[in-house]
């Protein structure tokens, strides 16, 4: 018996009658034949991890831009702090955990540069919007890798159902909605601290007094509600006390911090440079060839948006001081 058979016996015997069992997965658009060691989700898993947009995630902003200092977080990290969240609930309620891992480190594949405010400029001035949840789909299907990663219908579904509106087919693609609104809200109110938008002390004392005093005691609230809350049942939920409370600090932290001055500073610069780089790709697709920067011809909105999406915050600065800003003269000898 090779090491899949094994894993997938096993998760039949141990997992919970609402898991996604790997051996029946919906499968691939093309499919492959199977690992001898490692089941369809752990593949999808190692195709996330090994793709270029996953290595880019480290350097796209979370939600202070360029800050000082080595201790923010990025789109990297959050995904990393997503994916133990999501995990630790997972396994609580018996469901699989490699299927949620998948979903939760594809999750913000799309996501652009500068965060939500490089997102709130494309939606703005692509026809038809822009949502990062989208994007990462088209990601993994299309952009990434030769013609997309060919991941499984399962980890797909989750990817771009877990924003939004949207609710996923499988309670582990579910798991994945909460521990994104967890995560960023816990680690925003520590960056948000430490960069002293905010003090510990400004937090609603109703959160407080639902959720904890600190980052651990909120996160271990949370989670334990979820797995109290959704086990043995058909869908992933929080109790109405601990949902609403932490609908309470979102919205708090919408105020004080999305929103601030302070956090938001350069905001308007960053939406200025990417607006920027639209409309001088829409105007001329031949810009980036024609001056050294790559080979690409970007032909149409779609793969502006493709290429503006996929952007770094310092290569999306990189590009514009190269097209906008005066370089210095080079004797050439």
């Amino acid at each position: 018996m090779d090491i899949r058979v094994y894993t997938e016996n096993t998760e039949e015997q141990t997992l919970s009658p609402y898991a996604v069992l790997s051996k029946n997965s919906r499968g691939r658009e093309n499919p492959l034949t199977p690992c001898s060691v490692r089941t369809c989700f752990q593949r999808d898993r190692d195709r996330i991890i090994h793709a270029k947009s996953f290595r880019r995630l480290m350097h796209k902003t979370q939600v202070f831009l360029a800050p000082e200092g080595d201790h923010y977080r990025t789109r990297l990290t959050h995904t990393l702090e997503v994916s133990q969240i999501a995990r630790t609930i997972a396994r609580g309620l018996r469901l699989n955990e490699d299927l949620t891992e998948a979903i939760a480190l594809g999750h913000d594949l799309g996501h652009t540069p500068f965060g939500h405010s490089g997102e709130d400029v494309l939606n703005t001035i692509c026809t038809g919007g822009f949502r990062h949840y989208e994007q990462s789909l088209r990601v993994v299907e299309v952009l990434e890798g030769d013609g997309g990663l060919n991941l499984t219908w399962e980890v797909r579904d989750g990817i771009v159902n877990h924003a939004g509106q949207h609710e996923a087919s499988t309670l582990e693609g579910q798991i994945i909605k909460l521990a994104d609104r967890i995560a960023y809200i816990n680690h925003d109110i520590d960056d948000a601290i430490r960069g002293g938008v905010i003090g510990p002390d400004d937090i609603p004392v109703a959160c407080r007094q639902v959720l904890g005093d600190t980052h651990s005691q909120r996160l271990q609230r949370m989670i334990v509600d979820v797995i109290d809350h959704s086990n043995n049942q058909p869908r992933v939920s929080m109790s109405a006390e601990v949902y609403e409370a932490m609908m309470e600090l979102r919205q708090y932290m919408f105020d004080s911090v999305y929103t601030n001055s302070v956090a938001k500073a350069e905001e308007a610069k960053a939406k200025g440079i990417l607006h920027t780089l639209f409309e001088t790709f829409l105007q001329n697709p031949n810009k980036l060839r024609e001056v050294g920067l790559s080979d690409v011809t970007l032909n149409g909105e779609r793969e502006i948006c493709d290429y503006i999406a996929g952007m770094t915050d310092n290569y999306a600065i990189y590009v514009f001081k190269s097209l906008f800003l005066p370089q210095g003269w080079q004797v050439r000898r």
